[in-house]
């Protein structure tokens, strides 16, 4: 068991691991002076709260916001267990904050002889569970220690305690639960394939899941395929994730990031029909983030100029969330491609410098995009770059009716030879006779 598991929106009409790891402090340093971090803490809680928190103070280039960060996520952690997490920011501090955010030795050593005692307990109480042969106290054995190791930052011994609960469930209730415990463990350590497979086995439980459950499990779909770059997947995850999420899964994501995720992930990758249909309650997300929803609003209408300027003006803050920092130059490169090819779409000819004013640029930058668009076929045109104009290849009409009239005469003449056979068949009771013969 224990080596299988660790193998293991009308949108448009309406409005329009384990925290920071080596790879993670390696990305470019963000310099923003736009994000109120205590404001952002605030949307999350438990150890993501934490390791958001240090996130920015990794990849953010502003001190004083950088110490703001640490701060909060030095009193975060002497709220909880987590030691070992504990030395970690006071060594970033380094002193930095002053003497009541230096190391706190007496405090360190007190959770550390605790949390000795408490293992000290919770083996005991497992072996007689496991004497007792009683499947539900041996379950809630071993999820009692994966509570334990997840509290003290032991995050690959936390995911197999609550894995091993699996063979000991007896009902719908409890395998949900270990799911979302397994769940967010893997997300804290980055292994989304695990996500993934929980979520399906979580969705394959007999009996009806409660709408919140439901609306965790989207998100946490949602961020398995973000994770995996399947935008389209993700968008979808996002968008259907009901309003009854609310604020109960503060430990892993906001509602204010459905609305983020799933509104820029919607735009790179679904088309107008594609918004429509996955409308459902996203709007109510929306109202929680009015840039992401002006942002909506002005592409599909056509407003490019002021929806790649709002795009830019919350770029810095994307930049700083845990999980969309690493995908938002190609979801903002896709954005700027669909305003692109959708601008140019409607037009026989355009003339290249209104089309750089609308997008505030310059023709040469705009020629050379375009130019990349006409090779990877997303846009059916040619450049005359002498006059700055783009002219559109549009399929021949005629030519093309003609062949469906040719295509729909073959079907018809087919249709009417099989129609005259089978006739005939059942007149000189063809099938009749098969059916007679000794």
């Amino acid at each position: 068991m224990e080596g299988e598991e660790e193998g293991t929106a009308t949108m448009i009409d309406d409005i329009c691991s384990n925290g920071v790891d080596e790879t993670q402090q390696s990305k470019s340093i963000i310099s923003t002076e736009q994000m109120d971090v205590e404001a952002h803490a605030s949307l999350y809680s438990g150890r993501t709260k934490i390791t958001r928190l240090l996130f920015i103070a990794d990849r953010c280039g502003n001190q004083a916001m950088q110490l703001d960060a640490l701060r909060m996520a030095y009193e975060e952690i002497k709220k909880g267990e987590n030691t070992n997490l504990f030395r970690d920011v006071v060594q970033k501090i380094d002193g930095k904050l002053g003497p009541d955010y230096d190391m706190d030795q007496a405090w360190v050593d007190s959770v550390d002889r605790k949390a000795e005692l408490r293992k000290e307990k919770l083996e005991n109480e497992l072996n007689a569970y496991r004497t007792n042969l009683i499947k539900e106290s041996i379950r809630m054995g071993y999820n009692d220690f994966g509570d334990f190791y997840y509290a003290h930052g032991a995050l690959g011994d936390a995911f197999k305690n609550y894995a091993r609960t699996r063979d000991y469930c007896t009902t719908s209730k409890h395998i949900i639960q270990m799911c979302l415990n397994a769940i967010l463990v893997s997300i804290e350590m980055g292994q989304f394939a695990h996500v993934a497979n929980y979520v399906n086995k979580a969705e394959q439980t007999p009996e009806a899941l409660d709408p919140v459950t439901v609306a965790k499990l989207r998100c946490a779909a949602g961020l398995a395929h973000l994770e995996s770059k399947k935008y389209k997947l993700a968008a979808r995850k996002f968008l259907e994730t009901g309003i009854e999420l609310g604020n109960n899964y503060t430990e892993v994501i906001a509602p204010q990031d459905v609305a983020t995720y799933g509104g820029l992930c919607a735009l790179a990758s679904f088309d107008r029909t594609e918004l429509k249909a996955h409308n459902f309650n996203f709007r109510n997300f929306l109202e929680l983030v009015p840039e992401v929803r002006e942002i909506i609003n002005d592409f599909y209408s056509s407003r490019y100029a002021s929806c790649l300027e709002y795009l830019e003006k919350l770029k810095d803050n994307v930049l700083l969330d845990i999980h969309l920092y690493d995908h938002v130059e190609a979801l903002y490169s896709q954005i700027r491609h669909k305003a692109l090819i959708q601008y140019t779409h409607p037009f026989v000819s355009v003339d290249l410098r209104m089309m750089a004013s609308a997008f505030k640029t310059d023709v040469a930058g705009l020629e050379k995009e375009l130019e990349a668009l006409i090779t990877d076929n997303q846009i059916q045109a040619r450049i005359d770059s002498h006059n700055k104009i783009l002219y559109a290849r549009h399929a021949d009409q005629r030519n093309s009716t003609f062949q469906r009239v040719l295509q729909m005469g073959g079907e018809f003449d087919r249709d009417v030879k099989a129609m005259l056979l089978r006739a005939n068949l059942l007149k000189h009771e063809y099938n009749l006779r098969q059916s007679r013969k000794p």
